[in-house]
Formats: C-alpha cells, sequence, structure tokens
C-alpha cells in the first residue's frame, strides 16, 4: 500500500505544480494563453485561463490530497485519527472518481467541447481521475481500522 501512497502522491504533486505554473501565467501546453485554455480547460468558446486566485486555488486542494496518502500511511505525524484519514480518503476518491466518470458524460461533452481538451480529457484526463479516485478508494478502504 505504500509503493501505490507514494504513486498517488507522486501524480498529484505534478498536477499541483501545473496548476501553480499557470497560475504565475505559464501556457504549456500550448503556444498561448488562448490555446492553452482550450487545451486545459476547454470550456466552449474560452479564451483566456482561469485568474491566478482560481489556478492557486486548485494547486491548493490538490496540495492537501498530494499530502493524504502520506499521512494515511504515516510517513509523518497527524492529529487526525485513522479512521478519519481513512474515511477522508474515500471522500476524495468519490471527488475523483466523479471527475473521471463527469468526463465520458454528453452533458460534459457539451460543455467542454474545445480542442484539444475533448480529446485529452477522454484520453488522459478523465482516464487519470478514475485512476486517482481508485487509488484513493483502495488506500481508504485498505485503512479502515478492523
Amino acid at each position: 500500500m505504500i509503493i501505490l501512497a507514494f504513486a498517488l502522491s507522486a501524480v498529484l504533486l505534478v498536477i499541483t505544480a501545473l496548476h501553480v505554473y499557470w497560475g504565475i501565467g505559464g501556457i504549456w501546453p500550448g503556444h498561448d494563453a488562448a490555446s492553452c485554455a482550450r487545451a486545459v480547460v476547454g470550456t466552449r468558446g474560452v479564451s483566456e485561463m482561469p485568474s491566478t486566485f482560481a489556478c492557486f486555488a486548485v494547486a491548493a486542494c490538490l496540495v492537501l490530497a498530494t499530502l493524504w496518502p502520506m499521512a494515511l500511511m504515516g510517513v509523518f505525524a497527524t492529529p487526525f485519527p485513522r479512521q478519519g484519514l481513512a474515511a477522508t480518503s474515500v471522500m476524495i476518491a468519490f471527488v475523483f472518481l466523479g471527475r473521471g466518470v463527469l468526463g465520458f458524460t454528453p452533458w460534459w461533452r457539451r460543455q467542454t467541447p474545445e480542442l484539444p481538451f475533448a480529446r485529452l480529457d477522454r484520453l488522459y484526463y478523465s482516464p487519470l481521475c478514475l485512476l486517482i479516485g481508485a487509488g484513493f478508494a483502495i488506500l481508504g478502504i485498505s485503512q479502515f481500522p478492523t
């Protein structure tokens, strides 16, 4: 389980770093802000990236998610009881699983039709959310005290 926890944290750390990068004005994977927004936001008619505050808010949430598997595995001390950490891991799993499933719905496709986001979401973003969600579910369920 420790390998799963480290893998989850590593993936989430990269995603967190990307959100910070976008928050400070980064444009990858585009060549300007508009193309970056079409690749990572994808909403109809998007032409600019979300605000710095929005990018940093998502990054802050992701930092917490990044730390959670490590706390659950006891890598560092935390004031939270193990059962609470496990239950919260399952709740985090629902968030990622929900986002992953949502990405395959017709409603989501109508909300985010811009290319290349629509293609990247179907091929990478949504499946990655499903994998992250499954990882949190496995960790959370396996760590409930018996």
